[in-house]
């Protein structure tokens, strides 16, 4: 773990989506959004082939109650741990442990990224680990588990050799009551995730989870707790088996992006701005196999590190990211200004424009005008929608 950082605590998190099931049974098989049974058919979900899982945060949760969000969090001591040099052991010999190499160079990688491990104490790169954290807190948030039998390692490692390609995830199957009581051990203590993969041979599949983005909580947002957190992408071919976690989460549900989009303007369910903005960038993909086709190609190039800037104007809260003409050079450091409001700019120049511009807590639209660094996408840019009183819940 970086115990450089002091105002940020490391994290992982994980845009899990899966192929649905075409056919009359299609809608009766998934999760409503707004909870009553009936299945939401919201204009342009139909061209989704896939679904996105997203979890309730409890509303006894210290950081983002009642939020929706992808399964993730913190970065534990454990995900370091130089004990994962045993199961991964015959991929010691590759760069990376086999993961493909980022041509974004070092000194513009994020540092969550581009910390040195071993000057820390860990012989597990960075990237290995926050995947580790990625898939241990998925288990133990959704008890989706995103794993490869040991016994496959020769064909994982001959896929490697193919960097053109990446196959789907393919669920292994563990029964119920095990997978059960191994979710109850890594829950109690992280540490037992690494147990394990050892005793069942298994590997976490960091191999298909790709790079997608690096978001930090912005000052004074959401209490004292402050992220630095890697987004990674992963695609299955059909739905996994999950199980409800009964502590942190209330309730899990899979739905299309535009579904879950539409939901949030709706008003029957709140996601946050750096889901929104992810949400909005797949929704540019409505085929599985095209978002995962370019989540794997676009990965190794690299990301951005964003940490957004809140400025009030108006009454609405304005989220300034990177690239924006009024982002400042370091926005690490608040200065007086930035929770007052303030006369932005002319509001006819769009020149360099990269914000979220929040009327409310469910009315966000995004202004951007600049072009996405490292082959990344823009998202989707539909308006807020227009409410009613009788429709807010």
């Amino acid at each position: 773990m970086n115990t450089a950082l002091k105002q940020w605590k490391e994290a992982s998190t994980l845009i899990l989506t899966a192929g649905r099931r075409l056919g009359a049974d299609s809608l009766s098989s998934r999760t409503p959004l707004d909870g009553n049974g009936a299945a939401t058919q919201l204009p342009h979900s139909s061209q989704f082939d896939y679904d996105v899982l997203l979890l309730k945060r409890s509303a006894k949760s210290t950081f983002m109650p009642n939020a929706y969000v992808f399964p993730g969090g913190m970065v534990d001591s454990s995900d370091f741990s130089s004990d994962w040099l045993d199961v991964f052991k015959s991929f010691l010999n590759s760069p990376g442990f086999g993961l493909r190499s980022v041509k974004q160079p070092v000194e513009n990688r994020p540092p969550i990224f581009a910390t040195n491990r071993l000057k820390l104490g860990s012989p597990i790169p960075g990237e290995v680990a926050l995947r580790i954290c990625a898939v241990r807190e998925t288990f133990e948030e959704s008890g989706v588990l995103l794993v490869v039998p040991k016994k496959e390692e020769k064909r994982i490692l001959r896929s490697l050799q193919d960097t053109r390609f990446s196959q789907h995830h393919i669920e292994h199957k563990l029964c119920c009551d095990e997978l059960s009581r191994w979710r109850a051990l890594v829950n109690k203590n992280p540490s037992n995730f690494m147990r394990m993969c050892q005793e069942l041979e298994i590997l976490p599949n960091i191999w298909a989870l790709h790079e997608w983005a690096n978001w930090l909580t912005p000052t004074a947002k959401y209490g004292r707790t402050r992220f630095d957190t890697a987004f990674f992408v992963c695609c299955l071919q059909e739905m996994p088996s999950t199980l409800q976690d009964e502590k942190e989460i209330e309730r899990f549900q899979w739905s299309t992006p535009s579904e879950i989009l539409q939901s949030y303007q709706a008003r029957r369910l709140w996601i946050a701005p750096p889901q929104f903005y992810e949400l909005s960038r797949i929704c540019r993909f409505p085929l599985l196999n095209d978002l995962h086709s370019f989540a794997h190609q676009r990965a190794t190039q690299g990301c951005d590190r964003w940490m957004p800037v809140i400025v009030l104007q108006d009454q609405q809260h304005i989220s300034l990211l990177p690239g924006d003409k009024l982002y400042p050079a370091d926005p690490s450091k608040p200065t007086e200004d930035d929770h007052k409001d303030s006369q932005l700019e002319d509001p006819t120049d769009d020149s360099d424009l990269h914000r979220m511009v929040m009327s409310d807590p469910y009315t966000t639209t995004l202004q951007i005008t600049v072009r996405p660094k490292y082959n990344h996408l823009l998202p989707v840019m539909a308006p807020a929608l227009s409410h009613h009183p009788e429709s807010q819940l």
